[in-house]
């Protein structure tokens, strides 16, 4: 599926600029395919939108895609959606899924082996935020488009 600008006339502030949505059902591939599908909704914005993406807010945009969509596969029956939004200067990810139990970030603990995903996701999206719904959950981080300026 194509990004979809939300507002060719200019939206209001907070409002999506673009969006795409994309449905998740497969195999073993679902995690390198949203990886692939966040990138290049992000590339699409940077050619089609003129929006200013650095590389590391690239990276930062598949890991966080990655660790979320391989924690719905693991913990969640059915299908996984993947909704990307760019609203102004950073990106929402929002990946939902059938499972309603909602996940705990764990205290940090270098000797636990897996487990990591959401202490991952916190330590470098600017926001996280995890809602209950009547069919399961959504988990949403965003994720700042351009890299901070250095201090010092």
């Amino acid at each position: 599926m194509e990004p979809v600008p939300v507002d060719e006339g200019g939206a209001a502030p907070g409002a999506p600029r673009l969006k795409a949505s994309y449905a998740l059902d497969g195999g073993g591939a679902w995690i390198a395919q949203a990886r692939r599908l966040a990138a290049e909704f992000l590339t699409r914005a940077c050619a089609e939108d003129d929006l200013p993406v650095s590389t590391r807010a690239v990276e930062v945009t598949q890991l966080v895609v990655s660790e979320l969509v391989t924690n719905a596969r693991k913990y969640a029956p059915g299908p996984v959606r993947l909704d990307l939004r760019v609203l102004d200067d950073a990106l929402e990810v929002v990946v939902r899924d059938g499972n309603p139990v909602l996940p705990v970030p764990r205290a940090a603990n270098p000797d636990r082996v897996g487990q990591h995903g959401l202490e991952i996701v916190m330590a470098v999206a600017q926001w996280l935020d995890v809602q209950q719904g009547p069919a399961g959950k959504r988990v949403t981080a965003r994720i700042a488009l351009l890299d901070a300026p250095a201090v010092g």
